[in-house]
């Protein structure tokens, strides 16, 4: 029977090649359809650093219940610091020096070195911080200009498009490595328990990244800049198939305000918000689940002398469509507060458009 089956199906598809007008079994083997990362690995690589990490840790104070131990040393013990080594990535961003890594690479560190992929190596100082995108600057100072990349427009990264991931996982052993996969998706947040605010609106490709990747690039296949690889979502606490990495705008701005101000000015609206689910898209009559539900404006805040009010639903501000509660964050972070936008809502079944003022109050999501 399997023999049978085999010459139908073989005959089948002799009939469909001869009737497209091609022989059985061709097939194109163009170089055309298969994708080149030639350029953007040769063009990237230079550019990503080994950052090598020393922090100094100290225990908690303890009791001891030995009573001639407490007579000489006191009711509380407290063990001597330790130093840790920890190791991340980096990425050159201009040629006098500046390099962007994860804040949680860095944190901590009494001393920072990076090493080139040309065993160069250089003592970093630590411009700044910031927790809330999990960014860290770094500023080297060096004989000569430094390879470095460009930054791409994250906003125009798509769904299914091919991207590198360059880091050094596992360690300095593997420094350089170069791994490729496609975007899986934007806009992603992951669980944090720390209860801390944070701004994710994380790139998910499923590039191979494992632990030392962190801080390391994401490019585009023009050899941009497009992301920093952050964090991975395992049971094991290696790759299993997903990888985040914060987009490039996000980095960008960041950065700017860091060089700029030593600190980051972020813009706040003043709203508490929350996803808009299929029972508001039935209760307002909306034709989709863009946009943002207002469940509360704060009195005074920018969202409320720009006219918002609880009940609007906030789709799109200076042109760029908000399709979920991360896009806003991550729109409204690109901006300064004493910056202005033009924003788009609905309310009763309507469409109004207005002006959003930025301030820079305590944010309230």
């Amino acid at each position: 029977m399997f023999l049978v089956m085999k010459k139908s199906f073989l005959g089948l598809v002799s009939a469909i090649a001869l009737l497209a007008g091609a022989p059985a079994g061709a097939a194109n083997l163009s170089e055309d359809n298969y994708p080149d990362f030639t350029y953007a690995a040769e063009h990237s690589v230079d550019a990503v650093v080994y950052v090598e990490v020393t922090a100094r840790t100290e225990s908690e104070p303890y009791q001891i219940d030995d009573p001639l131990f407490r007579f000489f040393f006191g009711d509380e013990f407290r063990p001597q610091s330790r130093e840790r080594k920890g190791s991340g990535s980096g990425v050159i961003i201009t040629s006098d020096g500046y390099v962007v890594t994860n804040n949680h690479v860095v944190n901590g560190a009494t001393q920072i070195t990076i090493v080139l992929n040309d065993n160069s190596q250089y003592e970093a100082k630590l411009i700044g911080t910031d927790p809330v995108t999990d960014v860290a600057l770094l500023k080297v100072e060096a004989d000569s200009s430094l390879p470095y990349l460009d930054f791409a427009d994250s906003d125009e990264l798509r769904l299914g498009e091919w991207v590198l991931a360059i880091g050094s996982p596992m360690g300095r052993e593997l420094q350089g490595t170069i791994t490729a996969g496609i975007v899986s998706a934007k806009g992603r947040n992951i669980p944090d328990y720390t209860g801390q605010f944070k701004i994710e609106s994380f790139i998910q490709t499923d590039a191979a990244v494992n632990p030392g990747n962190s801080g390391g690039a994401l490019v585009t296949k023009s050899g941009k800049l497009v992301g920093i690889n952050t964090a991975i979502v395992s049971t094991t606490g290696s790759y299993t198939g997903y990888s985040f990495a914060i987009p490039s705008n996000i980095v960008k701005k960041t950065v700017a305000d860091l060089i700029e101000y030593g600190e980051v000015r972020r813009a706040r609206l003043g709203i508490v918000m929350q996803a808009v689910d299929q029972r508001i898209v039935s209760e307002l009559k909306l034709s989709s689940k863009n946009g943002v539900y207002i469940v509360e404006v704060s009195k005074g805040s920018a969202a409320d002398k720009a006219g918002l009010k609880s009940g609007d639903v906030l789709i799109e501000i200076d042109g760029i469509v908000i399709t979920s509660t991360s896009k806003l964050q991550e729109k409204v972070n690109s901006y300064r507060p004493g910056d202005s936008a033009r924003i788009k809502y609905i309310r009763g079944g309507k469409t109004y458009t207005s002006t959003v003022n930025f301030r820079g109050e305590e944010v309230v999501l």
